[in-house]
Order: C-alpha cells, then sequence, then structure tokens
C-alpha cells in the first residue's frame, strides 16, 4: 500500500480541532509497562497521542509519513518527531517497550505493520492500538452530523474508513490480547469548534477538492439552529481498542 496523504493539506486545522485523548488512558498504557521508558507513536499525526505519552514515559518516537503533519505537530522535550512510513520505521531492533497508533492504523499495510513491531518491539512489550468513530452531542445534532457523514459525503471516505466503522473488529490480530476499560474523549466545545472539526474530515474535504464547494454548509444553518443558546455542550466521542502483548 503506497502512501497516499489526506491530512496535510489541512494540517494547520487538523491541528486545531482535533479533540484530546484522555490522561486516564496513557496512565492505564503506563500501567501496562510500569518499567517501560520508550514508546513509538506510530502515525502520530500532529503529535496529540505522542506528547500526552510523554507525560508518562521516558522517550516517545513519533513517526508520520506526512511531513506537514509533523512539521504542524506539538513540540515536547522527550517526543522526537521524524518522518517515515509505519511499516518501514528505521528503528533499532527491540528498541521500544510501548507501540501507540491512534485513530491511523486503518492507513497502514496491516502485516508489514504487524512484522515491524515484532522487529522493533521488546520482548513482552505492548502494542495499543485506539480509534474512534461519530462523535455524540445530543440527538438532533447527531442526526443532522449523521447525515453529513453518511448522505452527503458518505462516497467521499476512503476504502479504509469501513476499518473504523469496525472498530478495527475484522482485522487480525495476532497478538495475546488485552480488555482495556472504557474510555471515551469529551470536549466542552462551542458550534464553531464542531463545525470546524467537521471540516477536518477528509471526505469533506475530497468532497470540496470535486465540487469546489463546502459540504457542511449543507447542515451548518439547521446545526445552529438546534444547537440553541448553549454557549457550549460537550461532544463525546467512545473509544474502541486493539490491545496486545508482544510474545516474550
Amino acid at each position: 500500500m503506497s502512501f497516499r496523504d489526506h491530512f496535510s493539506s489541512h494540517s494547520s486545522a487538523y491541528s486545531e480541532f482535533r479533540p484530546g485523548y484522555p490522561k486516564e488512558l496513557f496512565a492505564y498504557l503506563k500501567s501496562l509497562l510500569p518499567k517501560g521508558n520508550v514508546v513509538w507513536d506510530c502515525g502520530t499525526g500532529n503529535g496529540q497521542a505522542a506528547v500526552s505519552l510523554a507525560e508518562f514515559f521516558d522517550k516517545v518516537i513519533a513517526t508520520d509519513p506526512s511531513e506537514n503533519q509533523i512539521a504542524n505537530a506539538e513540540p515536547h522535550p522527550r517526543v522526537e518527531y521524524r518522518v517515515s512510513k509505519a511499516e518501514e520505521s528505521i528503528l533499532g531492533n527491540s528498541e521500544v517497550d510501548l507501540i501507540t497508533v491512534a485513530q491511523a492504523f486503518h492507513w497502514f499495510d496491516f502485516e508489514p505493520f504487524f512484522r515491524e513491531v515484532l522487529r522493533v518491539g521488546k520482548k513482552n512489550g505492548i502494542l495499543a492500538i485506539w480509534g474512534y468513530g461519530l462523535h455524540r452531542i445530543i440527538p438532533e445534532i447527531d442526526s443532522l452530523i449523521d447525515r453529513l457523514y453518511g448522505e452527503i459525503v458518505g462516497s467521499y471516505w476512503p476504502p479504509e474508513r469501513r476499518y473504523v466503522e469496525e472498530e478495527y473488529k475484522t482485522i487480525s490480530f495476532p497478538f495475546e490480547k488485552i480488555i482495556p476499560p472504557f474510555f471515551s474523549m469529551k470536549e466542552e466545545w462551542t458550534v464553531d469548534q464542531v463545525l470546524g472539526y467537521l471540516r477536518t474530515w477528509s471526505s469533506v474535504q475530497k468532497y470540496i477538492q470535486k465540487n469546489e464547494s463546502d459540504p457542511v454548509l449543507l447542515i451548518e444553518e439547521n446545526l445552529r439552529s438546534v444547537w440553541g443558546d448553549e454557549k457550549t455542550r460537550m461532544v463525546e466521542w467512545p473509544l474502541f481498542f486493539r490491545i496486545g502483548r508482544l510474545p516474550s
């Protein structure tokens, strides 16, 4: 699978409007490797997970094939950013304790990536993959966003999106499985932040490129009306996981 960059064209907006992962998630990952020090955050994007991992681990090597994403990544003294593909990380053999993939696994070539995990991961290390689908606010707003997702830009999603919809459950996972507790991302957002987030969707960007019009405008008026006078509302993204322990 050759690298197809769906995000560089709007990497700055992507960095601004993406929700943050809960701190409890990273504390949980540390609990799986209490003596672990080195993390490879693969498909790091804007470094969102990498910076949070650096609060719990001594060193985070964060890679992404997109130069623009890396250029817009948040700096941190314990995070080393590199431009490289997931399947060709240029990391050393048995270099890392923990390998994380946050909302990026569906872009990977799975079998070569798993081989790379086995090469760079230490014995009894951990591979933690997670993602999220549609966010939820209130039913009246959710129905409008569902319409945007399926009816308006549905045909513009890349084929890999189906893996997210299936919560990665249909992908073979050749590691000893670990079942985590429930985690979700939550943000108190204004309506403008929600609209900004919708415009980071790869399907929305593709629609704009092909039609020279913004599909979010097709629901924006109704969304603002339903939002009402509330300054902010709670937006929640439940997370799903594939976590496994590497062989000893």
